[in-house]
């Protein structure tokens, strides 16, 4: 039987979630998931100077959001430090490491020398082979023992084998001269202890496998299976950055991206199912395997990204969609909708959520339900409320009030009445927008009609009718 699967996604806190490591996560995540396996969330914050708590927050609010739930306790690599400390001094008693008591002046020395004879700089200690008897009483750091001749090779399975010369690895420091491990023994102890099957992470981190695949070869341990992937560039084909617009996750969220869409759409960026754009969670989970991603770093585009959004909104379930919609209200800081507001948009939904591609535009279009009266007309929707207009408005509203408050009914009789009056029914229309919505884009008459219900309609049409007169 195949071993469980066990994947993790380890940001540093130094500020936002980026949108480059929320697809990391995702990747990860949906590797676990549709495995059955465990995804696993361990926080990097051993540089204390730049890890902040408002920045861990940041981190799991953008996952919620994201819907890219973890399992077990958020781990710390910081509280980890004395079992970092331990694996170094474990490697140092069976002689795979050793002291080093090589000052910074020394190390300089060491390359200059180098660099003046034409040798390679990389630092060669002369503590590796000291016999411990001749150990000065000074601080020192503890190194790993690297291999010397030979070659590591990385059996990657996004960049295929990557093969890294021996000599060009120093004897890398596991522990500082002030006894802190340093990040690469934290992550390599952190993976191990974690059961971590799968490395899932940017092709930024490709060299640093090689060496702590070193501590792992040097602790016996087996190793994981590394996949690096891409990093997402902007649509000028260069690394994706402030000046590209939005880089964090809780930005796209105060956009109103659907976070079904934005799943959807950082799936899609390096990895692809056939031709497959938009699906949904569950295909993702079933479809997603590491030989779908792709070697060469994906662009992230705006209009792809609306598109697969809109498509998610017009298929979600519109209790759903409300939910969202209030999270995203909170999430800008508006406020929230009245119990009242919220039924009729549940009502509307159906007719609000086609070809809305975010959440701004969503409430755009339910604009009728949101205003109350006196519904204002804005500038374009008024130049339908001419006198002619309005007194066409009026007429028109008895014949309303009387009538079964059916969509086929109410469609029949606006048709009727406009052919007695001898015009298309474009030409009710306007007004009748303007009326009900203050506004031209909204969605059909006849959906507004039966969202507000009669009463509310034959008010604002009452309204609209007197009001120039």
């Amino acid at each position: 039987m195949a071993e469980a699967v066990v994947t993790r996604f380890a940001p540093s806190p130094t500020g936002y979630l980026h949108i480059g490591g929320a697809r990391t996560a995702l990747f990860n995540w949906l590797f676990a998931r549709g495995r059955g396996g465990t995804f696993l969330l361990r926080i990097e914050d051993t540089d204390r100077a730049r890890s902040t708590p408002e920045a861990t927050r940041a981190i799991l609010d953008g996952l919620a959001w994201l819907g890219l739930d973890h399992d077990g306790e958020v781990i710390s690599q910081f509280e980890r430090a004395e079992r970092h400390a331990e694996v170094a001094n474990q490697l140092l008693a069976q002689g795979k490491a050793y002291k080093c008591f090589a000052t910074q002046d020394d190390i300089q020395a060491f390359r200059d020398a180098a660099k003046a004879e034409g040798r390679s700089t990389l630092f060669r200690s002369p503590w590796r082979d000291a016999d411990p008897t001749t150990h000065p009483d000074l601080p020192f750091v503890i190194r790993i023992k690297a291999p010397q001749d030979g070659a590591t090779v990385i059996h990657d399975r996004v960049q295929g084998d990557v093969t890294i010369r021996n000599d060009q690895l120093d004897d890398m420091v596991l522990l500082r001269s002030d006894g802190t491990p340093v990040y690469m023994l934290a992550v390599a102890v952190d993976d191990h202890d974690m059961g971590v099957t799968h490395v899932i992470r940017g092709d930024d981190h490709l060299n640093n496998a090689a060496r702590q695949m070193m501590i792992y070869d040097a602790m016996g341990w087996p190793l994981p299976v590394y996949a690096h992937i891409p990093l997402i560039h902007g649509p000028d084909g260069k690394k994706l950055s402030k000046r590209h617009g939005a880089l964090g996750a809780e930005e796209y969220q105060k956009m109103g991206y659907p976070a079904a869409g934005m799943r959807n759409y950082l799936a899609r960026l390096g990895w692809s199912h056939g031709d497959d754009e938009f699906f949904s969670d569950a295909q993702a989970q079933e479809w997603f395997d590491l030989s779908g991603i792709g070697k060469s770093p994906a662009r992230f585009d705006f209009k792809k990204l609306e598109n697969i959004c809109g498509q998610h909104i017009a298929a979600s379930d519109n209790a759903a969609l409300l939910h969202e919609l209030g999270a995203f209200l909170t999430a800008t800081g508006q406020d929230p909708l009245t119990a009242d507001k919220n039924s009729l948009m549940l009502a509307g939904m159906s007719c609000l959520k086609e070809r809305a591609k975010t959440f701004p535009e969503l409430l755009e279009k339910a604009a009728f339900i949101l205003n109350d009266r006196p519904i204002i007309p804005d500038e374009k929707s008024a130049a339908h409320l001419d006198n002619v207009s309005r007194s066409i408005l009026l007429e028109l509203t008895p014949h309303l009030q009387n009538a079964r408050w059916e969509r086929d009914t109410l469609e029949a009789l606006a048709m009727q009445f406009a052919e007695s009056h001898d015009m298309k029914f474009g030409k009710l229309a306007g007004p009748l927008r303007a009326a009900l919505a203050g506004r031209n884009a909204t969605p059909s008459v006849f959906d507004m009609l039966m969202v507000l219900g009669r009463d509310e309609s034959i008010a604002r049409l009452q309204e609209a009718g007197t009001s120039g007169h």
